[in-house]
């Protein structure tokens, strides 16, 4: 919890500087590009509509009997740890013109279950995202500044900045080019010995991708002395779907990102993917970090009601 009860101070300071005045960002119903892009922040707000599920109206991973999204975190060495959640994202507010989307996480398993977050994004992307949190302990919920986006989401390698905070505006952007990825997208490997229930059909690395054409994009922070200076991204040039992100601080790699995206059949965007497999490894400790979402657990477009995204769903959380 350490890392949620953070005041986010600096980090919310730092963007109010970045962003002067009211700043749309990223709007829900962004245009499909017609033909190969040359700019690489019309690239970047693209990459952005695919990993917040604007495509659609609502976005759901939720649990169906034992099925569920799984977690893993592991140290060097150590054995790994596992957390289950549910999340729910609604991008549908456009009767509202101040909020733009809303995410609910609930954690039911590991060091975190019976935790809820309320993350609340504005329209105004200088507006600091709203933060609620059920504490189970406490049986309360308490109001959070947002985090900084260093922090990690959950005790994983994921940051805040990687999950919700990170916006176009954060970042200069510059295109390197296009080539073929050629890359494998990897996966956390668990020993035999070390496996539970939760971690014993893990999928693994794929080389799906490999002869996908890829927009290749650096991204370079303004924030100051920062965990990492720049970071290096292989975006699908169709899709728009981000396999690889590597993070470089003094040109040293410092941490990677992959993502093994999904279609979502019957969809007429190409941006309308889903959530398969997320993995990151940080290179100073080894430490890695798995989220695994199988297809039968992902929902979208679903008649859920606006109440779902309430201080009332918080409360009625399960220890």
């Amino acid at each position: 919890m350490n890392a949620i009860m953070k005041t986010g101070m600096i980090a919310g300071a730092l963007s109010m500087l970045l962003a002067s005045g009211a700043h749309a960002g990223v709007p829900v119903d962004l245009a499909y590009p017609q033909g190969k892009l040359t700019n690489a922040e019309d690239i970047i707000d693209n990459v952005f509509f695919v990993n917040h599920f604007y495509a659609f109206k609502n976005y759901s991973i939720v649990k169906k009997k034992r099925d569920i999204t799984v977690i893993i975190k592991k140290s060097e060495g150590k054995k790994p740890l596992t957390e289950t959640l549910e999340r729910y994202l609604n991008n549908d507010y456009g009767n509202d013109d101040t909020v733009k989307a809303k995410d609910l996480a609930i954690f039911r398993s590991g060091k975190m279950k019976g935790t809820g977050m309320l993350i609340t994004d504005y329209e105004d992307d200088a507006r600091s995202q709203e933060y609620l949190v059920w504490l189970p302990a406490l049986r309360k919920i308490r109001r959070f500044a947002q985090p900084a986006h260093d922090d990690s989401w959950g005790g994983t390698d994921f940051t805040f900045g990687d999950v919700t905070l990170r916006k176009p505006m954060h970042e200069t952007h510059e295109l390197l080019g296009t080539e073929t990825f050629g890359q494998t997208v990897h996966a956390l490997i668990i020993p035999k010995n070390q496996q539970t229930r939760a971690t014993k059909k893990l999928p693994g690395a794929t080389d799906e991708f490999k002869d996908r054409e890829v927009y290749k994009v650096k991204s370079t922070t303004k924030f100051p002395s920062w965990w990492y200076d720049y970071r290096v991204a292989y975006i699908d040039t169709k899709t728009f779907a981000d396999y690889r992100t590597e993070y470089y601080k003094n040109d040293q790699l410092v941490k990677t990102l992959e993502k093994n995206w999904q279609p979502m059949e019957g969809q007429k965007d190409p941006r309308a993917l889903r959530w398969y497999v997320w993995y990151a490894k940080t290179m100073e400790n080894g430490h890695e970090t798995m989220s695994y979402m199988k297809k039968k657990i992902t929902e979208h477009d679903t008649n859920l009601k606006p109440s779902l995204w309430t201080k009332r769903t918080l409360t009625k959380i399960k220890k």
